[in-house]
This record gives C-alpha cells, structure tokens and sequence, in this order.
C-alpha cells in the first residue's frame, strides 16, 4: 500500500484530497507546512507526495528543493496560479507533475496513480544498463556517470532510461509523455523541454548524449 504525503495548509482542501486517496486505498501523511512535510519524509517512508506552493514559514518551492537533495520520490505541486513561470520554477526544482487549483480531485487521483505506476512498475529483467560513461542501476533506481552517483528525480530517471533503452531512435516529444504520464496527461510539450534541460545539466559533459532532432523529438545517441 502506498503512503501519500499532503502538504497543504487549508485544513479543507487537505482533508477533501485525503478522502479521496484512503477512498482508493492509499495511507496518508498530513502536513501543514514545510517545516512538518520535510519531518515526515525524513521519518518516514512516502511513495510521493502532493505539495502546495503556498505554505507559511517555508514555500513549496523551498521544500521541493529540500527533498530533491536527498530523495527522487515522485512530487506533484499545486498552485494557485497559472503563471508559466510558477511552473517552469516547478520542474527546473525537480518537480514530477504541476496542477494548477482549483482542480478536479479524480484527476489529481489519476496523476497520482500514473506517477506511482511508472515507478512501481519499473520491474527490469536486467540489473543495469550502460551507455558510454552512463549506467543505469534499475533495482536501486540510481545512475552513475564516470562512476560517481548522479541524483536524478524520479521523472528525469524515466525519461533517461526510456531514451537509452532505445538508444539511436528518435523518440517524439509525444512518446515521452505518453510514457511518463500517460494518454490522459493535460498540458504541453514545454514540460519535456524543461526535464531534458535539467537532465542535461546533471550530466555535464555527457550531455551530448541526448540529442535534439528539430520538429521530432530526442536521441540517445551512445558515441556523440
């Protein structure tokens, strides 16, 4: 059974959230602000966890960055704005998923699920894959490049070990979020972008591994 920590400090729309996830099953950990949430996922075990962006003492933001130095744990983040920006912020700290209030509790369900199902189900007959100086350690969900760990986020750990896995083949922006999210995700290509940004960026000198090809998508490609 999975454990979902709520971060939200409107009592209400934690509690509305919380009735829907033991609904379908799931345990839940309630927090009121970063300060608690960063307790709980340091105490105890989550599967992922739903973040508002607006806390007291310490934003969602603040907190996303937290979690990300030491745990890869799936992270939706909720906002009351719409603002591009706020979003893009999102994923460049090492967010999974962004939903925008108010939203609909089944569709936040359905994220929820999706998120924990890419994660869960990543059962791999091989222990390990290796392109170049890149090596994807699947039962421990870890990557090292030259040797030394690189700490990616959950979403940036599927889309590396999709892409290599089919290493010299042209994957469509499309194929990407139909993998990492689903058919029925709701949004834009521009998420795709900003996770390969990241992506890149914690692969230094390898990233030229991933390669742009204009109007398609992205390449593994193993010898850049």
């Amino acid at each position: 059974m999975s454990t979902i920590l709520i971060v939200e400090d409107e009592v209400i729309l934690r509690e509305v959230m919380k009735d829907y996830l033991l609904e379908d099953g799931y345990q839940v950990l309630e927090a009121g602000d970063g300060k608690k949430a960063l307790e709980l996922v340091k105490e105890t075990g989550v599967d992922l966890i739903i973040l508002d962006i607006m806390l007291p003492e310490m934003d969602g933001w603040s907190v996303c960055k937290r979690i990300r130095k030491e745990s890869d744990v799936p992270i939706i983040m909720l906002t009351a704005r719409s603002d591009e920006d706020d979003t893009l912020m999102g994923f460049e700290l090492g967010a999974d998923d962004y939903v925008t209030k108010p939203y609909s509790p089944p569709i936040l369900l359905a994220r929820v699920k999706r998120l924990l199902q890419t994660r869960q189900l990543r059962v791999q007959a091989d222990t390990s894959l290796t392109c170049g100086s890149i090596t994807i350690h699947f039962p421990s969900r870890t990557v090292t490049v030259d040797g030394a760990p690189c700490s990616l986020t959950h979403t940036e750990f599927e889309m590396l070990a999709y892409l290599m896995k089919n290493r010299g083949i042209i994957i469509t922006r499309e194929q990407l979020i139909t993998k990492i999210w689903g058919y029925d995700y709701i949004g834009d290509d521009r998420t795709i972008n900003s996770h390969i940004r990241n992506l890149r960026a914690k692969l230094g000198e390898h990233a030229g591994h991933i390669v742009t090809v204009v109007r398609s998508g992205y390449k593994f490609e193993e010898h850049p």
